[in-house]
């Protein structure tokens, strides 16, 4: 099975837009002011272990400038380097939906008001919503693209609690069927290779999250990021790394159990992090995707072909 009229065997959230819009749509990162639970005192002042000083932000331009400044570069550098045509905008920094309501709405149309702008896609904590500013995105899927992508890493509480995540398993579960009752597309961000994590323990977390219907799925793998709380347990030897073609192999498991619907919005690490720490290899995006590609082909093996070959 090829997805979107490609090669690919895997649903490819950027074919998946392409074959939606007609045309290259292309994601740019957006830093609108905001902060984390985790990270401010009312969870905890320590974040979870694995995330920098930036709150997971990784664009290369200033992210002190004004929401319209940050669109007008991203997009321009977009559209010379890959040739896009429509944006969705990317509320990438920290948890974007920690912020009172009224000013979310001010935030989010300033990004909205961009004629070459589409949609947004919101990343956020299943901590950091509730019933109104789940109405309030649910209200711009009437005329925008919109996407919900929660942090939730692991479906196991071993897991969450090692990473300080600071909220449950339940906790996600909630907000997605909230979120889904306003038929606002959600995103599951998952980590592989977290310590004391089997195999099987992740597989499992690809099979929960495709009976509990999420659009998408957003895979990293664990790495150690300078000025990062992981840093210490990594030179303990605390924190093993995933080799490359460990990865690569647990990645086509967790892809064959992910129902076809399902949008992947990342597969490898894109290599813009410049203090990361380990896996070196981690950097070689296309390396890692070309390698996924082949294993996938070798298997005669496809996205959701695990849950087909079992009805």
């Amino acid at each position: 099975m090829f997805f979107n009229n490609t090669d690919k065997r895997y649903n490819r959230f950027s074919d998946h837009l392409r074959n939606l819009y007609g045309v290259k749509v292309y994601k740019v990162t957006l830093d609108a002011g905001f902060t984390c639970p985790n990270r401010d005192g009312t969870i905890s002042n320590e974040g979870c272990i694995f995330c920098d000083n930036g709150g997971s932000f990784s664009q290369l331009y200033p992210h002190d400038i004004s929401i319209k400044d940050q669109l007008d570069l991203g997009i321009q550098l977009s559209k010379d380097k890959y040739k896009a045509q429509k944006f969705l905008a990317y509320f990438q920094a920290y948890s974007n939906t920690y912020k009172p309501v009224n000013e979310l709405r001010e935030i989010y149309d300033q990004a909205l008001s961009h004629e070459d702008v589409i949609g947004m896609n919101i990343g956020t904590r299943p901590d950091c919503v509730d019933n109104e500013k789940l109405d309030l995105i649910g209200d711009y899927t009437k005329k925008h693209y919109v996407w919900l992508e929660y942090g939730l890493q692991s479906i196991h509480e071993k897991s969450l609690k090692f990473i300080n995540r600071g909220h449950s398993f339940e906790t996600f579960c909630h907000a997605l069927k909230e979120t889904q009752k306003r038929n606002i597309n959600v995103c599951a961000h998952v980590i592989l290779g977290l310590p004391n994590e089997t195999k099987k323990d992740m597989l499992e977390t690809a099979k929960v999250l495709g009976d509990l219907g999420v659009n998408g799925v957003k895979i990293h793998l664990l790495c150690v990021l300078n000025n990062t709380r992981l840093v210490k347990l990594y030179y303990q030897g605390k924190v093993p790394m995933m080799e490359e073609d460990e990865y690569v192999e647990t990645a086509c498991d967790f892809l064959e159990l992910l129902p076809p619907y399902v949008t992947i919005h990342r597969l490898a690490g894109n290599g813009l992090k410049p203090n990361m720490l380990a896996p070196g290899w981690l950097s070689k995006k296309f390396v890692v995707l070309n390698k996924i590609d082949k294993l996938l082909e070798e298997r005669n093996s496809y996205q959701g072909s695990k849950i087909i070959s079992n009805i």
